[in-house]
């Protein structure tokens, strides 16, 4: 082992106030150290000398040894970029400041390390005690301006519950409230004398800076007026932050602003009670729009003309139906209700909803043979504003406008199989997104749909969702036909002739005998709905008595003709001139023969639009023109 060298003056290194120790540059050595040093580590002064000086500054040889070189080529050396970490772990940041012992060819260094957090509280220390008690004339005069004006108010000041703070022309606190302690964490001597913006108004409430000089307390005493600030951001001495509004008011000495008082006042309960406020306005909002469209479209079911309010007839089928909803209306049970056009399928669909404890919230009836394929996705589930062109605000969708109650699905079958694993989705977790969100919503929907499809069929040959049939399917109930329920005939009729009497503004009818039998006697492809159809006709034309020749009425009544019996267009059209109303019923004629090719539908790349070749918005608009509707034409 070498000889340890001399030390250099161990008793005045031990009397040094602030950490030292004495380094062998060349061997790396720590010939000797104070207490203050020790105690800045943790160690004992026998555990720092038995260890090289490059382990106490770990990670920063690099940077020791250019220290250490600056200090013999100069003689000295300060820095403040090395940092040791103590016992406990803690890393502490260093000013260090050295020079060299002994003559030129000495290779020994004194340095001096000074806790840089402490230098920052000394000087803090000794700039507040300048302020406070330094000879400066101005300082003193504007102390006492404030000190003046702090013991006039002093009652005022400590019975307010708003924060009060002064500040001289530099920012710095010059007297604080108790309620301002209470609120940012600081007491008035931690205050005191240091710039309270870097304390309590350096940022933010994103934490972004807020430079001085756009500090509107500052403002006031540049500009000598008054600024009021609604909304802003404090911080307090454990980290965290609260909203204020404050004003801050110059003050003045000689007409010279010398500084100016801030009230402040904690906001969070307010801002708490505006966002609760507003959180209820958009709730009230959204409830109103849900309102106006549940409005909209029970107005829109109004001006359908739902022409049947109860379930009539007296035939088993009859009563095995009304035995059936009795049984699952109480429940929340899919149904699919199977039967042909015009049975009155949605009658019962309507009789479930009725008769269930969904009464009190809507039913909600989607036609879905009507809604053309790229609009299925936002019917169902509604869209937010700019999720497609032409989507200029937000929109329910069908199942959330039916939340709480029941929605009817008819023509499922016609849904696209694209489209049928979302609404599988929604039957069984109760969740969707609209198009163009991405927030998931919950609803509570009652599913009721319709078909004259073979719904089993068509699953196991692809053509419909399997999972979504068994889904659908939980209760079937069978919409009997007309024409094997003959007994419920004249029941019905009557039903129809009395309301189409009264509607029509007409004398009571009745029927007679033989006006049964013909009824009976037909076969109703359009069944009830035919039916209707056939009673409003004669009302009309009646001279005092029904005369039900329905041996011509298909012919005589095309467009509720049941498809198979649509006049065919004649094969050759004579070269004399057509009148208006030969050439309305020859495009006629051809527009129910496509209806009757796509089975009634409209849109679509199979739908009667396309096979003619026109807009679907053209057909639909010459359809109504010329008294069509599409429903007739449905298998």
């Amino acid at each position: 082992m070498p000889t340890r060298p001399h030390k250099q003056s161990p008793s005045l290194l031990a009397q040094l106030p602030d950490p030292a120790l004495l380094v062998d540059a060349g061997t790396d050595e720590i010939l000797d150290v104070n207490p203050a040093l020790a105690r800045l580590l943790g160690m004992t002064l026998g555990e720092v000398c038995e260890q090289p000086c490059t382990h106490i500054f770990r990670d920063q040889r690099a940077r020791l040894v250019a220290f250490t070189e600056e200090t013999l080529f100069r003689g000295q050396a300060w820095s403040r970029d090395f940092s040791v970490r103590n016992r406990a772990g803690r890393t502490i940041e260093l000013e260090l400041s050295a020079a060299r012992a002994g003559d030129d060819d000495s290779q020994q260094i004194v340095i001096l390390a000074r806790d840089r957090e402490w230098l920052r509280t000394l000087r803090e220390r000794h700039e507040a005690n300048r302020y406070h008690r330094g000879g400066l004339l101005e300082w003193r005069r504007v102390e006492e301006l404030f000190k003046d004006m702090e013991r006039e108010n002093q009652l005022i000041l400590h019975a307010v519950g708003e924060g009060i703070y002064g500040v001289d022309a530099e920012g710095r606190t010059i007297f604080i409230n108790p309620a301002g302690e209470r609120m940012l964490g600081w007491r008035g001597d931690e205050l005191m004398g240091r710039v309270v913006h870097r304390v309590v108004h350096h940022s933010h409430e994103d934490g972004s800076l807020f430079p001085l000089k756009e500090c509107p307390i500052y403002a006031a005493f540049h500009d000598g007026t008054v600024h009021r600030v609604g909304e802003d951001w404090f911080w307090r001495k454990d980290g965290s932050g609260f909203p204020v509004e404050y004003t801050s008011t110059p003050i003045t000495d000689n007409g010279h602003p010398v500084g100016a008082v801030v009230v402040f006042r904690d906001i969070s309960q307010r801002r708490e009670a505006e966002q609760s406020l507003r959180k209820a306005l958009e709730e009230v909002e959204h409830l109103k729009h849900r309102l106006e469209m549940e409005n909209a479209y029970l107005q829109e079911e109004l001006s359908a003309e739902h022409h049947f309010h109860e379930i009539v007839g007296k035939s088993d089928a009859i009563k095995g139906i009304v035995r059936k909803i009795g049984l699952v209306a109480p429940t929340d049970a899919n149904v699919l209700i199977t039967g042909e056009s015009g049975t009155g399928k949605e009658l019962i669909a309507r009789a479930i909803h009725q008769a269930s404890g969904r009464r009190d919230r809507p039913l909600i009836r989607v036609n879905c043979a009507a809604i053309p394929r790229d609009l299925f996705e936002s019917e169902f589930f509604g869209h937010i504003k700019g999720a497609f062109t032409g989507a200029v605000s937000d929109r329910i969708g069908r199942f959330e406008l039916a939340d709480g109650g029941t929605i009817f699905l008819d023509e499922v079958g016609e849904i696209p199989l694209e489209l049928q694993g979302k609404l599988l989705r929604v039957l069984q977790e109760q969740q969707f997104e609209r198009v163009g969100d991405n927030r998931t919503r919950a609803v509570d929907v009652r599913v009721i749909a319709a078909t004259n499809r073979d719904l089993k069929a068509e699953s196991q040959e692809k053509i419909f969702r399997e999972d979504l049939y068994f889904r659908l399917n939980v209760f079937p109930i069978e919409s009997v036909p007309l024409r094997r329920r003959p007994e419920d005939i004249p029941l019905l009729a009557q039903e129809f002739l009395n309301r189409t009497c009264q509607k029509f503004n007409r004398p009571v009818l009745n029927l007679q005998p033989g006006d049964v039998q013909a009824l009976q006697d037909y076969h109703w492809p359009g069944n009830v709905r035919e039916l209707e159809n056939a009673i409003e006709r004669q009302v009309i034309t009646a001279e005092g008595a029904l005369n039900f020749d329905l041996k011509g009425y298909p012919d005589q009544n095309a467009e509720s003709a049941h498809p198979d019996q649509i006049p065919r267009p004649e094969r050759h059209i004579s070269d004399r001139i057509l009148t208006e109303a030969e050439l309305r019923q020859i495009e006629k004629t051809n527009l129910m023969r496509a209806l009757q090719a796509s089975s009634g539908r409209v849109f679509g790349d199979d739908g009667a639009a396309s096979l003619l070749g026109l807009p679907a918005t053209t057909l639909a608009s010459r359809m109504k023109k010329l008294g069509l509707d599409s429903r007739h034409f449905r298998g």
